[in-house]
């Protein structure tokens, strides 16, 4: 940690006073870090002047934005975390911009050129020197390959992967060190959430990641011509450097546009919410950031999806827990709700399931009162997910992606048409999704998969009982226990193996008694003689004794 500390010391010293000029000083104070990096006193009153009249969201995304690239993209992250981030804060995180210069065709050429090893006037007949628009992470170029195709093509910013790197090495360095100091750090698993973070930016830096999302999109949409997903050129594309259709339309925000084009914008929500749904009911696998920047219409009310760097999956058992939550909440059915929040999450043991059912009759209360057409589901899903994170259920990540992007859909479609109603639009969707799931072949399927993996368990279970008893032999294994009901039931199971034992030695000598008898019998003799003894005789008469005295055992024991 020290050593990192050395070699990032100019940086660690550029967050650190950033935390304390907007108001967050405290924590780098808690963390022991002001007197360690020399935060001269100033740096708080000049701080406290600066931001005296804002509030914590403002502070928080200015914070941020002065920091660069790497703090934007987390805040922008972090926005679609409404189950741990307060309503009014996540408001300002959404007012983020991308605060960085446009960086000259000059580096723009040399980047494309050192990867693709080649110059950039064999690669393209044209390619645009100004940039379209430009991004923390990258810019985007108008651009024409020689098979006359119009392209757009993003090109990574110089040198950002050490930058961001360096940004999350320290603070994943500070999440480890907060953990060791604070409760609230441990409480809420900042090592965790910061490592979450990283790997979400990590992908991001990747294109060719990028591209791949993209394509597999664009699968989903193969049969459907009024959806239009760009298409990849693999030939003009490196981690680095991503190269797809260019796409030309009218950004679904902007409205008046749309009226001046003579767009039909109830067609165009409807269709937004349905290829939505689909992507996520149906693939499992969802477009992460649809703000109106990312979609446009094209002639023919034909909408067209852009920038698939963040992305949500769903497994099959969450796209079942969504759809069961939404037709609990159209039947307005409590029990049922709770039990989607038990299913969807990860309930710590001693939740109070009473304090936790409140919550959630009052949040039912709240849409209960709201005719059905104006139901909102991002804005149910988001508040859903306030009530877990307030009883520390932790919600998955790719769930807390799905309520922004339906809170970020619902805000698109109230723009287009405001009488379209989100929740009336899924309800088809899931009620197919229960219907699958109910299907006889599609239980049968589960179950024969189910049978499989247990007889997994079953057929590796001797060689698991043998391995843990051989453990044991070896004295590799030592269990103390020690406990008044515990001994005393150690001591009923030491009689019950001792009479089990005398009722085995009876039983064998049972047989051997039977074996002589018939011998005799077979025979013709009435006895059984060894050196003049009278073996059935006596054997006879040590059999009665002992079934005796195990009788009399049993009936002492209380428990015939």
């Amino acid at each position: 940690m020290l050593k990192k500390r050395i070699r990032h010391f100019q940086r660690y010293r550029d967050i650190v006073y950033a935390f304390t000029r907007y108001g967050f000083g405290f924590v780098m104070n808690e963390l022991g870090l002001l007197d360690l990096l020399s935060v001269p006193k100033k740096v708080f009153t000049e701080g406290n002047k600066t931001i005296r009249n804002k509030t914590t969201g403002e502070r928080l995304r200015l914070f941020l934005e002065e920091l660069g690239p790497t703090f934007i993209k987390i805040g922008q992250i972090v926005s679609t975390r409404p189950d741990v981030i307060p309503n009014e804060i996540i408001q300002e995180l959404e007012k983020l911009q991308d605060q960085v210069p446009l960086f000259p065709y000059q580096e723009v050429k040399q980047i494309i050129e050192l990867e693709f090893d080649q110059p950039i006037e064999d690669l393209f007949v044209e390619f645009s020197e100004f940039p379209l628009a430009a991004a923390s992470i990258g810019q985007v170029h108008d651009a024409v390959l020689s098979t006359g195709e119009r392209v757009a093509v993003k090109v990574q910013r110089p040198n950002i992967q050490p930058m961001i790197e360096t940004d999350l090495e320290i603070l994943q360095d500070l999440a480890r060190l907060a953990e060791s100091r604070l409760d609230w750090a441990v409480r809420y698993q900042i090592r965790d959430i910061v490592s979450e973070l990283a790997a979400s930016i990590r992908l991001e830096l990747d294109y060719e990641n990028e591209g791949r999302n993209t394509e597999r999109i664009a699968r989903q949409f193969e049969q459907n011509p009024k959806v239009m997903i760009p298409k990849i050129h693999w030939d003009y594309t490196t981690p680095k450097v991503l190269t797809m259709d260019y796409m030309e339309g009218i950004k679904l925000n902007e409205t008046a546009k749309l009226e001046q084009a003579g767009y039909d914008k109830k067609i165009l929500a409807e269709r937004v919410v349905h290829s939505v749904f689909e992507q996520i009911l149906v693939d499992g696998f969802f477009h992460g950031d649809p703000h109106p920047g990312n979609i446009l219409a094209l002639p023919g009310e034909v909408i067209a999806f852009l920038d698939f760097g963040i992305v949500g999956r769903l497994t099959t058992q969450m796209k079942t827990h969504v759809a069961s939550f939404m037709i609990a909440l159209m039947n307005q059915n409590t029990d049922e709700v709770v039990k989607t929040i038990t299913n969807m999450g990860l309930v710590p043991e001693d939740v109070n399931q009473d304090k936790l059912r409140a919550d959630v009759d009052q949040l039912r209360e709240k849409y209960i009162s709201i005719p059905f057409s104006e139901m909102k589901a991002g804005q149910a899903v988001n508040e859903l997910f306030s009530v877990a994170y307030r009883h520390r259920v932790q919600i998955p990540t790719d769930l807390t992606i799905l309520g922004k992007t339906l809170l970020t859909i619902e805000g698109i479609v109230e723009k287009l048409d405001p009488d379209l109603s989100i929740i009336k639009v899924a309800e088809p969707f899931g009620r197919q999704m229960v219907k699958d799931r109910l299907n006889p072949k599609n239980v049968a399927e589960k179950v024969w998969n189910q049978f499989f993996e247990y007889s997994t368990i079953v057929n590796e279970l001797p060689r698991t009982v043998k391995d843990f008893t051989s453990v044991m032999k070896k004295g590799k294994m030592r269990i103390e226990l020690s406990s008044p009901e515990l001994d005393e039931f150690l001591k009923k199971l030491n009689r019950i193996s001792n009479r089990f034992s005398f009722s085995i030695l009876l039983l064998s000598f049972s047989i051997i008694m039977g074996g002589l008898i018939i011998g005799a019998a077979m025979t013709g003799q009435t006895s059984v003689l060894l050196s003049k003894v009278p073996l059935i005789e006596i054997g006879f008469g040590l059999g009665t004794t002992m079934s005796v005295l195990l009788l009399l055992s049993i009936f002492r024991s209380g428990r015939f």
